[in-house]
């Protein structure tokens, strides 16, 4: 399937035009007649740029015209954006009644909306310019959809001698497959489901499986049907009849009865006769798409098989997997080093030859660390290289991204970018952004949730779902689909890694617009829109794209930041259209006064920062600013006034060495959800009203050392609460208004309070919502309240560094919905609790997700 960028970008320019929004606007500032003749050339290009993406490796005129296409469209957005601002602060200058506003609105405005209209008329000449080409190429309308392409069907048959190092895991599935039972009520139907991203070889090990003998004397009658794309009901019941004729000894030679032509109860009616009463064993390989009542469907039409009869089921979706499954998701991991190693070389040599070419082998294995374990990786950089003992070839092929070898059908870009076509199109744009950051990089939920939000890439299916748990939803189906490992789940937020070679993905799909400069980064492309600096090096050289429309930066590696002002200042003078900037770790000592142009800008991050003293006061024009972060900012004297300015604002973090905030700078944030407070070492007290920050859900307080009350009572909506290493503040006080205001809570985090010998009593008020609490360095916490296991929403326990806590509630077992639990630190209890030896073990196995650290003694 053709990549659907282009189109993605069409749709949501004609979400933006067909607004009721900027249909007035347009009215008003007479330029409706150009935005509609935008909006129909769009529509009319919108449905050939999928036609164009396939057909554009084999032309390149008809590279470049979608080039020209996409520059069109980025012009496009950054007018319509301009005009959505000016209109927020349209209004900002009629709520405020400030005289001084009105007059330098007055006279600002005539010349920006002739610009404007100047600009939006540019765009429709252009995009009709462009677009009365696409007859050249003989583009055709193709309608969008999900790809159903995929690979070939699997067959049963595998040589086991070419497989290496699954015979770990092969006996695992067999002694699963072997286990009397099944699930209750399904007349002993077993399902246990293999999922694993795509080239890990769940096909092949199922295959090693399905042809172990053990299984021919297990089981009476085997299947194997390769599901693919299309969970289709008739079509899998028609091969499983089928597949029951191949491997049933009895009519291996009689001749395949044509079925065809059945109608569902005849087929039905077959299906059930072929494994009435049979002990069978049935493979489900290759599974995409399914919904559960479709699987429920055909899980009854097949539970007439005799008690032990069971499915096997593989599939690159976790969430696919969870459904299916009777017994635990077997997640399949990668090749050993050694075992990736062996099937390189198997695919580069003859027999033997690899003995001749030690110096080859050195480098195969460098080549090989790449593969991160997945063998069709493996396989194909092998194959690219067979018979070949050029030792320039070898070390270019090294030095190289794998995506730059030839791909046969059957490699692994192929295998991956099949995943990557099978995406939803919001998914498929958001992945790109991946590209930005170094492999192996630590995402959180809240970073790549700001940046897919601040392009308009989190659309709530009913307009009401909030941003945060849009990008939740988003990262849980990367996560379902394989793309996503080491995952950790913390409640209010998530940590991540890509596997590298979906990070090489990533950077493929994204092209280059997406650019990750490094000291190795000799220019910037043209149509660059997002840079990201991972080297400093790479600042040493003054590195400029000739596009003025880029629209993010960032410094994602701690310890990599800009200190200078004067590139600083350049920047922003070339790049006005920027949404993003994050500055993390730089050491600039002033933000320059020309961060005021940047009408656009969204987000501003200046975290780390431990040189700077001081922001400008024009940074508070910045009305379309949603997050501002100067957290570890340690030398920032103060805020600016005016921050109440910024009424668009969600997300604000603060390091400053005030001693008390003005409430005025917070009356007119009524978007802030979150606000952190981090090392503000003389902050004494909050004093802000309680009819302020009402919208507030998250409050983060961190190192706050002269703080001694914090009134959560201000914080009606309050949800997530973390208070981390605040020597003052006393939160087991039995605070009437923390009772009251703790009903809402979903997540709390309560860390490094050595007098603390058990869990304020008020939270027993969110009994009812707690979702995730999470302790940590409490040394002198002895016990847990017995109000603990009232909690009956709680998922989540973590229990870490609480030496002298031995024991559990004697209800522990109430917490049924309890799906992870972390215990670590707390020598005497974890020795309790180890799995299938502690005497708490019984109470806590139902949880899904345990993990105990090793019971040692304290350290001296």
């Amino acid at each position: 399937m053709a990549d659907s960028f282009l189109f993605d970008v069409a749709d949501s320019l004609l979400g933006k035009l067909a607004s009721y929004a900027h249909e007035e606007v347009s009215k008003a500032w007479a330029v409706f007649g150009d935005l509609q003749g935008i909006k129909d050339t769009l529509t009319i290009v919108k449905y050939v740029l999928l036609d164009a993406e396939n057909k554009k490796d084999q032309n390149h005129g008809l590279q470049e015209w979608l080039k020209q296409i996409q520059n069109i469209f980025y012009d496009a957005e950054d007018v319509l954006d301009e005009v959505q601002c000016q209109e927020s602060r349209n209004q900002f200058v009629q709520a405020s009644g400030s005289k001084r506003l009105k007059v330098k609105h007055f006279f600002s405005s005539p010349f920006f909306r002739l610009r404007i209209s100047h600009r939006i008329k540019d765009v429709r000449d252009r995009l009709n310019k462009v677009v009365a080409d696409r007859n050249l190429f003989g583009l055709e309308r193709m309608d969008v959809n999900v790809s159903e392409e995929s690979r070939e069907m699997s067959y049963s048959h595998v040589d086991a001698l070419d497989v290496i190092g699954r015979g770990t895991e092969k006996e695992e599935i067999i002694e699963l497959l072997m286990k009397c039972g099944g699930e209750d009520g399904d007349k002993g139907l077993s399902v246990i489901p293999m999922v694993g991203i795509g080239g890990l070889g769940k096909t092949t090990l199922a295959k090693l499986v399905f042809n172990d003998k053990r299984m021919d004397e297990v089981f009476e009658l085997k299947m194997w049907v390769c599901v693919s794309y299309d969970f289709d009901i008739r079509k899998i019941i028609i091969k499983i009849i089928n597949s029951t004729s191949t491997h049933t000894p009895v009519l291996a030679l009689a001749r395949q009865e044509n079925i065809d032509h059945f109608d569902t109860e005849q087929l039905v009616r077959r299906l059930r006769e072929k494994l009435s009463d049979q002990k069978f064993l049935l493979v489900l390989d290759d599974i995409w798409n399914v919904n559960h009542s479709k699987w429920v469907e055909l899980k009854d039409l097949i539970k007439v098989g005799a008690l032990g009869s069971k499915v096997l089921v593989t599939t690159r979706s976790l969430s696919i997997a969870s459904m299916m499954g009777t017994v635990p998701v077997y997640t399949l991991e990668g090749l050993s080093l050694v075992n990736c190693l062996s099937l390189f070389v198997k695919w580069a040599f003859k027999e033997g030859e690899e003995k001749k070419y030690p110096r080859l082998l050195e480098i195969g294995e460098d080549m090989v660390r790449k593969c991160r374990g997945i063998p069709l990786a493996a396989r194909t950089l092998g194959s690219s290289l067979f018979s070949k003992f050029d030792l320039d070839k070898w070390e270019l092929v090294r030095d190289s991204e794998i995506w730059n070898l030839r791909q046969n059908k059957d490699d692994i870009l192929p295998v991956l970018k099949l995943s990557y076509d099978q995406m939803p199109s919001h998914l498929r744009h958001c992945f790109a952004y991946f590209s930005l950051f170094p492999k192996d990089y630590l995402f959180s939920c809240g970073e790549i949730c700001n940046l897919w939000d601040v392009f308009g890439l989190l659309q709530s299916p009913n307009g009401s779902q909030k941003l945060e748990n849009i990008s939740r939803d988003y990262i849980d189906e990367l996560h379902s689909r394989s793309f996503l490992q080491d995952f950790e789940d913390f409640g209010h937020t998530c940590v991540f890694k890509v596997h590298d070679l979906v990070h090489d993905l990533a950077v493929y799909v994204a092209k280059e617009g997406f650019v990750m400069l490094n000291s190795d980064t000799k220019n910037i492309p043209e149509h660059a829109r997002h840079l990201s600096v991972v080297e400093n090096e790479s600042l040493g050289r003054t590195l400029f794209t000739d596009s003025k429309s880029v629209r993010s930066i960032l410094f994602p590696i701690q310890g990599v930041g800009l200190d200078s002002e004067t590139l600083l200042d350049s920047w922003i003078s070339r790049y006005r259209y920027l949404r993003y900037l994050d500055l993390s770790d730089s050491s600039f000592e002033a933000l320059p006064n020309s961060i005021s142009k940047l009408d656009l800008l969204r987000v501003l991050i200046l975290s780390g920062n431990t040189k700077i003293k001081i922001l400008p006061g024009c940074i508070c024009e910045l009305q379309n600013l949603q997050v501002l972060s100067v957290r570890g900012c340690t030398e920032l004297e103060a805020l600016p006034k005016g921050l109440g300015k910024l009424i668009n604002l969600r997300q604000l973090f603060i390091t400053t060495k005030q001693f008390l905030l003005s409430h005025d700078e917070f009356k007119s944030m009524i978007h802030l959800q979150t606000l952190g407070f981090h090392y503000c070492e003389n902050l004494k007290f909050f004093s802000i009203p309680a009819q302020q920050l009402t919208s507030l859900e998250s409050l983060f307080v961190q190192s706050c050392g002269s703080l001694d009350s914090l009134p959560l009572y201000i914080f009606p909506k309050l949800q997530t609460l973390l208070i981390l290493n605040c020597k003052l503040l006393n939160p087991w006080l039995n605070d009437e208004s923390l009772i009251t205001n703790s009903s809402s809570m979903k997540h709390l985090y309560l860390g490094d309070f050595p007098n603390a010998l058990t869990l304020p009593h008020w939270i027993v008020g969110a009994a009812n919502t707690l979702l995730s609490l999470v302790i940590k360095n409490l040394p002198n916490l002895t016990m847990l309240p017995e109000f603990l296991t009232t909690m009956t929403c709680l998922k989540r326990l973590h229990i870490v560094d609480c030496p002298q806590l031995s024991r559990l509630p004697t209800d522990i077992h109430r917490l049924v919905v309890l799906e992870d639990l972390s215990i670590d630190g707390c020598p005497e209890l974890c020795r309790k609790c180890q799995p299938r030896v502690g005497e708490y073990w019984p109470v806590i196995s139902h949880v899904k997700h345990v993990f105990i650290g090793e019971p040692k003694g304290e350290e001296n």
